[in-house]
């Protein structure tokens, strides 16, 4: 694969519709009535949406049983939709269709759980529940969690970036921690502008990287866990390619170029959002790099010296596989590998981008789940997959009700899509022909 980089201005998304021959006329899947105007998403020819779920809280991240049920980890803090809905809000939360309607009619709060944290596997539901990463004994089918919470990483640092997200391969517990500076300046030089960085950066001795557990064993301290690839300011996206269980994740940038002489429209445009396929002792090169989107390329950082040309801190860092507009705010990225979807689907991810508060004065981005078609040969360009979350009547600068931050892949293909203003859970099927 090689790199490539697309600038907001620049992008004219490829369309689905056009690559894969979807026709315009099809049949709804078995059972399942598209809703009115697919809930206002705009989506390729050929799909369908549902509202799933709705009003839940703040839906982040989610996972998807054997059985079908879908269990999504929500912060009820966070979410203007709190106490709106008629069941359960924030928590784990457990959803369930049981007439195949694309609809969940049965929702239970199965536990406490905050963050973004959440995943099945060895017959547990794990989750990020505070400062730590739970876990409870899990059956299939089953609306209670068994016993528990058993607590396998404790005491987690806290401040700035707090997500605690994680994935499981076999016996490995691989986890993000973000970082607690926006570029690794002193506590009390946090975002201030001007203000050098620390040099060396103390921060990724125990953050701004990903760090792995035994996912087995209770009582884990940070301490004990292992650093598996540094340079990465935080990645809530963390995911695993099932084909060969390597690690991805994409990245969010820094903020506040600005502070240092650049424009208020330099600042806006950098950096870029980085894809990066991480492998063990992989650098990233966060605090003392960024990815330029004009020199197309890792840059020193202006508290390290930089002036958005040179790259003298640079040369150990690894270069992202794809990046994304800046501040587009990447939330979850999946794999798929369901027969729903036309085949092209098979070879690329999901992304969902949140999007962000600092684009100004340039129009805000990202608000959008994207495709990113992955080949041997290529990555890219992306395609957009679903748009138009809602901008009418919302709260908050940018006035959105809706922004998606979480995506699973249903038992029978679809793909379910989380927000987490409007706490609504969306169902995305391929109508068949």
């Amino acid at each position: 694969m090689h790199l490539a980089t697309f600038r907001y201005a620049s992008v004219a998304a490829v369309t689905l519709a056009a690559l894969v021959g979807i026709a315009a006329t099809r049949a709804t899947p078995a059972g399942i009535s598209c809703d009115v105007n697919n809930d206002g998403l705009t989506v390729p020819a050929g799909f369908c949406v549902t509202i799933f779920a709705d009003k839940i809280g703040s839906s982040r991240h989610m996972v998807v049983a054997p059985n079908g049920d879908v269990i999504a980890i929500a912060n009820p803090s966070r979410s203007t939709a709190e106490g709106v809905g008629a069941g359960p809000t924030g928590g784990l939360l457990l959803m369930r269709d049981t007439h195949g309607t694309g609809k969940a009619d049965l929702i239970t709060r199965l536990g406490p759980g905050n963050g973004s944290g959440i995943a099945l596997a060895n017959g547990y539901l794990y989750s990020s529940s505070g400062p730590n990463i739970v876990r409870w004994k899990y059956t299939t089918g089953a609306t209670t969690l068994g016993g528990g919470p058993d607590t396998i990483v404790r005491d987690i640092a806290t401040g700035g970036h707090t997500a605690y997200n994680f994935v499981i391969v076999g016996k490995k517990l691989y986890m993000n921690v973000g970082s607690r500076s926006n570029a690794c300046q002193a506590p009390a030089d946090d975002r201030r502008g001007k203000a050098p960085g620390v040099d060396p950066c103390t921060e990724l001795e125990t953050r701004a990287g990903i760090w792995a557990f035994d996912a087995d064993k209770s009582g884990q301290k940070p301490a004990d866990g292992k650093r598996f690839a540094s340079g990465m300011r935080n990645s809530v996206s963390l995911t695993v390619n099932p084909s060969d269980k390597s690690l991805w994740a994409t990245m969010h940038g820094r903020d506040q170029l600005s502070d240092w002489g650049h424009t208020a429209e330099y600042s806006a445009e950098n950096p870029a959002e980085q894809v990066n396929h991480i492998l063990a002792g992989d650098n990233f090169g966060w605090p003392y790099c960024y990815f330029s989107t004009e020199a197309q390329k890792l840059v020193t950082a202006p508290e390290y010296g930089g002036d958005g040309k040179k790259s003298d801190r640079c040369g150990a860092a690894k270069v992202p596989e794809y990046t994304f507009p800046a501040h587009w705010a990447p939330n979850d990225m999946m794999f798929y590998t369901g027969s729903q979807f036309p085949v092209t689907y098979k070879a690329g991810v999901f992304i969902a981008f949140h999007g962000s508060w600092n684009r100004a004065p340039l129009p805000q981005q990202g608000f959008r789940v994207v495709f990113l078609p992955m080949t041997r040969s290529k990555t890219g360009p992306y395609q957009d997959f679903a748009t138009a979350f809602s901008v009418n009547g919302g709260v908050g600068a940018d006035g959105r009700l809706h922004r998606p931050t979480g995506l699973a892949q249903g038992t029978d293909g679809s793909l379910y899509v989380a927000d987490d203003v409007g706490g609504t859970v969306y169902k995305i099927s391929y109508s068949k022909k």
